[in-house]
């Protein structure tokens, strides 16, 4: 069968979304496990929007072996010189350059004409075919461009050495069939696209996203698709990467097509970026959300318990899920939770990461009787394991709520060397306890997002939250868990502030458009 190519722009596209910025070391992570993952295509950045991207896009081309490394670029000299020399340690690389090719996009973004933006075109992919012989180009909004002028500028930047043709629905307009059979009809028309591969990258603006791309593949002949994990991405979000792995895998008898993505990898990887993001997976999401394998109806469960084909098309053992949710309690030692953790496909850079980890464990057990897979991976997405830079830290909580009462909370804070105390009433528990930690603090942030969700089912189940924060045009997240779900939302806010207070650059999400 023919191969399907999955090129994984989380790092880049899906890091657009407004707060989902990463530092290094987070860009890192994902992509070792996106190479665990075997993902053909690592998107690691776009190098020339800032030095911190930069930085990363080559720490991560240094560091990856297995998978192709890939920096966006701009279709001038500047930004495909800055991706070149990101990618100079990969031996195994890719520059993605782009221009938009839309009427709309031309006279309002570029205001450029029609014929600058053909030789502009032709010019980036000659340059920067001097540093790669693996050059993709991207006609920005191709999905609104003009079918003629399309077709001149594509065959154009074959004959230049570009190896891979990316048809962009970048407004997530596309409808499927037609947008198939206008990949279709460009492959048709341009007389050299034999000579490249053709890839599809779909936004989920109307919710057809992965319709679309597949559509490219089955329909247009596409046999490359850009996708996220999780379907991050901005605005709606882009295709995702599960869905259409899994997908092509399940129906190989309609789409004829192999994938080297190796699917067990796919839970830890959904895991990973969700708790590196604070964007939580929906638990009705396709594959990775927590109900995609769940039956609550009673003739769904009698049959799945029959023959799970009854009602499942696809194990969950097979992209990550685990059947033995129950593993560990308060007499387990530090090999069993280790032995887990690699079971788990949890990333560990460190053994005193591991020893970090290992002692919230201990912790949790004690107050918790059983401990799920979910909850040693929420030690992980716990940003009290791995802190970039702990200037405050929760060192006590207590809080008093009572009916007909207004709540109020008591925290203990060290600021820097520094223990403080504070106190504050509420609406609420938890808005009394944030409320007490910047009355001390005094950030001045503005908080864009608070979200609970419960890790296991039961009333013991540990509560990760979410809290996102901006300052000053800065947006960061901060993820915190704990069994008393005010504690989890003070350290989600700590987390936050000190993401705020940091030196450690995050990448700030591109603000270019870009396909």
């Amino acid at each position: 069968m023919e191969r399907l190519i999955i090129f994984d722009t989380t790092l880049r596209d899906g890091e657009q979304s407004p707060g989902a910025s990463m530092t290094r070391e987070e860009k890192l992570r994902i992509a070792k496990q996106l190479e665990r993952l075997r993902v053909d295509v690592i998107e690691a950045g776009f190098a020339a929007s800032s030095n911190g991207d930069f930085e990363a896009v080559r720490a991560i081309a240094n560091a990856i072996k297995d998978s192709t490394v890939c920096s966006l670029a701009r279709a001038n000299d500047r930004d495909i010189g800055r991706a070149a020399e990101a990618l100079a340690g990969s031996d195994n690389k890719r520059i993605h350059t782009f221009i938009a090719t839309s009427p709309l996009h031309m006279e309002k973004k570029l205001r450029m004409s029609p014929e600058q933006v053909f030789e502009q075109a032709k010019l980036a992919v000659r340059f920067a075919r001097q540093f790669t012989d693996n050059v993709e180009f991207s006609p920005e909004d191709g999905y609104r461009s003009e079918a003629d002028f399309l077709c001149r500028v594509l065959e154009a930047v074959i004959k230049e050495g570009a190896t891979t043709i990316n048809i962009p629905d970048t407004v997530g307009y596309a409808v499927p069939e037609l947008y198939g059979e206008f990949i279709r009809s460009l492959r048709e028309r341009i007389p050299n696209s034999d000579q490249a591969v053709w890839s599809v990258h779909c936004h989920n603006d109307l919710g057809m996203a992965v319709a679309n791309s597949l559509a490219g593949v089955k329909i247009g002949g596409a046999r490359q698709v850009e996708c996220t994990v999780n379907g991050l991405g901005e605005r709606a979000g882009n295709t995702s990467l599960e869905e259409v792995v899994m997908a092509v895998k399940t129906r190989r008898d309609y789409f004829g097509l192999e994938v080297g993505i190796e699917t067990q990898q796919i839970i830890p990887a959904s895991k990973l970026v969700s708790g590196i993001t604070g964007f939580v997976v929906q638990p009705n999401k396709a594959v990775v959300g927590a109900n995609a394998f769940a039956h609550a109806s009673g003739i769904h469960q009698d049959g799945v318990l029959k023959a799970r084909e009854t009602y499942e098309i696809m194990r969950a053992e097979d992209v990550g899920w685990h059947a033995n949710k129950i593993v560990l309690g308060k007499l387990s030692g530090r090999n069993a939770f280790k032995q887990r953790v690699q079971e788990l496909g949890i990333p560990v850079d460190s053994e005193s990461e591991m020893n970090a980890a290992f002692a919230k464990f201990k912790d949790l057990a004690d107050r918790k009787a059983e401990i799920f897979d979910e909850d040693i991976q929420a030690l992980f997405s716990d940003e009290s394991v791995t802190p970039h830079d702990e200037h405050f830290k929760l060192l006590s909580l207590s809080q008093h709520s009572e009916t007909g009462e207004r709540p109020h909370a008591k925290v203990v804070l060290s600021i820097g060397n520094q223990e403080v105390a504070a106190e504050s009433d509420g609406n609420g528990p938890v808005d009394a306890s944030l409320k007490a930690i910047e009355s001390r603090v005094g950030s001045g942030s503005e908080l864009l997002l608070y979200s609970v969700n419960a890790i296991t089912s039961g009333t013991e189940s540990q509560g990760e939250v979410t809290v996102r924060l901006a300052r000053a045009g800065r947006i960061v997240n901060g993820v915190g868990a704990d069994p008393d779900i005010v504690a989890a939302s003070a350290k989600a806010y700590l987390s936050a502030l000190n993401k705020l207070y940091s030196d450690v650059e995050r990448l700030n999400p591109q603000t270019s458009l870009a396909p």
